[in-house]
């Protein structure tokens, strides 16, 4: 499989996806449907100096602050002029941080003077950019909360829906699909905050005319299951499908940024598409690095061909990253839509869950990658994140060192950027009951401690002083890796399977074992991981011909030595132009054999 030909001098991005407000939180008392007081929360000020060196230490090039924007929460913050939400609408007492009640500020729960929120998240984009990594907050682009309130926008900046003809279903430039006439209900839902006593629940929430319900719901009253807390934004795209603004001309998929940004300068497009636009700029003249868009496909990739080159006219390195589930869909949103990364979810994901849990074999990463051979650079890999059940947890692995093939195996197999959840690297299994938020995943909802990584924070010294051996060593396994990752050559380059050669014709290959190779003019590897968690496999690992023949290997004994451990224990025999080595892997033991 061929290189990305654009890839050029760029080296492999490491990003580290924190959730912000649980980052810091040093409390234990993890009561279900806890307060802010009994529960704790982190603050933008607990990414010290300290904390951000070791961040980068681990092997980071951006850290993704999940949960920036200010969203629609439980906490009073009428003393500075924020209204309420009703807890009717507000998922768990937190609130979900894709419910974006104010894009021109932040979250007031993550300021230690609320009053002053935005200056601390520009204090903490500096601190970041003086560590050496770069910042990329979320925009949520296809629906807010129902009640945005921008109490602090810029100069001639009006909020969502405020100029829209809520008399009609549809209109090219409101913002909001509407449902005339009609009140919006609640559904069927279990009782705000846990059934705790609230002042504003004694009175209903009120939104008429009821507009269409974030996930598309065109019903007055959505299902629980519905993002009822919050309200669809309108691109343009009529009712019936057809859609109001341009389309872009054929051929578009392989023009620049440059050239994508001069077929808007003319065009008139609705009014959501300028709002967005204007959100994204006002963070980038903040510092802010790059965006990581939630639920992008819900979108129409012309409006991120619009709003991602407006960006890289300013910006041309920023980071743009978007969630996109439907692989029909990824070669538009990356080449039309100018999106730098989409996740590997439907693919290498997948793939992996499957195998680390017994329904598949890992042979089929070989052909999901050939599959992408031409978009391969920009889907990002993860095993943790913020919407996925954690590795440790007995609903996905069981046991974080299942984790350890999985990351090699992710973070090598391709050129694309590789990211870790704040936690993953310690083993955190997400087993508190957080109220809203259920175990497996850790809550985005709820105020809650995150226990592992509290042991790495030891107190706000940040130096891992009361981990577990087993989760410093699993913290010591990923910044190996990591780091080794940044300084790669090889991982920006080729890609060649030995899977094949090896699955059918080599004796004690087993099943549950996977390799390839990579490799640059400079530097050659062969990575060989091991799924199973009980079998040591013995064989002699083969190189094929066309590999030997790439690699330009005369007949002879090689030093290869492992990357992870600095292992000196094999040597590739290259006879007849056919190489072999002579291999034994323990159970979930991976090497990234370097040829020397």
């Amino acid at each position: 499989m061929e290189k990305d030909t654009k890839l050029g001098t760029e080296g492999k991005k490491v990003v580290y996806h924190v959730f912000t407000r649980l980052f810091g939180n040093t409390n234990t008392t993890n009561k279900p449907w806890g307060t802010i007081e009994e529960n704790g929360v982190g603050k933008f000020n607990d990414f010290t100096p300290k904390a951000l060196r070791e961040i980068k230490k681990l092997g980071v090039t951006h850290i993704w602050y999940t949960g920036v924007p200010h969203h629609a929460l439980i906490n009073d913050y009428t003393d500075i002029g924020i209204s309420n939400d009703h807890p009717s609408v507000v998922k768990g007492r937190a609130g979900s941080p894709y419910a974006v009640k104010d894009y021109y500020n932040v979250n007031p729960d993550l300021a230690v003077d609320p009053a002053n929120r935005l200056q601390e998240f520009e204090a903490l984009i500096a601190r970041t950019h003086k560590a050496g990594m770069k910042v990329i907050i979320d925009i949520v682009p296809n629906h807010v909360a129902r009640k945005y309130e921008g109490k602090t926008n810029p100069e001639g900046v009006t909020d969502f829906g405020s100029n829209d003809n809520t008399s009609v279903e549809y209109d090219a430039n409101n913002n909001f699909y509407y449902i005339p006439n009609t009140a919006f209900e609640l559904p069927d839902i279990e009782p705000p905050l846990g059934g705790e006593a609230n002042p504003l629940l004694d009175h209903p929430f009120v939104e008429m005319p009821a507009k269409w319900t974030g996930n598309g719901s065109r019903k007055a009253r959505p299902d629980k299951n519905d993002w009822y807390e919050t309200a669809k934004i309108n691109y343009g795209v009529r009712p019936d499908g057809q859609v109001d603004f341009p389309y872009l001309p054929w051929g578009y998929d392989t023009e620049s940024f440059e050239k994508h940004f001069e077929f808007w300068q003319d065009k008139t497009v609705p009014d959501s598409w300028y709002k967005f636009r204007d959100i994204a700029l006002y963070w980038i003249d903040k510092g802010v690095d790059g965006f990581r868009y939630d639920m992008a496909e819900l979108v129409p990739f012309e409006f991120w061909s619009f709003m991602n080159s407006a960006i890289k006219m300013k910006r041309p390195d920023a980071f743009l990253l978007a969630e996109v589930y439907n692989p029909d869909l990824y070669y538009n949103y990356i080449k039309m839509g100018k999106m730098d990364y989409l996740y590997d979810k439907v693919g290498t994901y997948d793939k992996l869950k499957d195998v680390i849990q017994g329904r598949s074999w890992p042979d089929e990463l070989t052909q999901i990658q050939y599959d992408m051979w031409d978009i391969s650079h920009h889907m990002l890999k993860f095993l943790d994140n913020h919407d996925e059940q954690r590795i440790a947890s007995p609903e996905f692995a069981g046991d974080a060192d299942k984790g350890k093939p999985m990351m090699v195996v992710s973070a090598t197999i391709s050129s694309a950027p590789v990211m870790i959840y704040f936690g993953q690297e310690v083993g955190e299994p997400a087993n508190e009951n957080a109220g809203f938020g259920t175990h497996s995943r850790t809550s985005i909802f709820d105020y809650i401690g995150v226990p592992s990584h509290q042991r790495w924070i030891n107190e706000g010294k940040f130096d891992g002083g009361q981990l577990t051996a087993a989760e410093a060593s699993l913290r010591d396994f990923y910044k190996r890796l990591l780091n080794f990752t940044l300084e790669s050559t090889a991982l920006m380059g080729e890609f060649q399977e030995i899977q094949f050669a090896n699955r059918y014709h080599t004796e004690g290959y087993d099943t549950a074992i996977y390799s390839f190779t990579r490799w640059s003019e400079n530097q050659k590897l062969i990575v060989v991981t091991n799924f199973s968690a009980e079998q040591t496999s013995t064989f002699n690992l083969k190189v094929p011909k066309l590999v030997i023949e790439k690699w330009n290997l005369a007949d002879g004994t090689y030093k290869v030595v492992d990357q992870l451990y600095k292992k000196i224990k094999w040597s590739l025999q290259v006879s007849n132009g056919e190489g072999a080595i002579a291999m034994q892997l323990s159970p979930l033991e991976s090497v990234i054999l370097e040829l020397k």
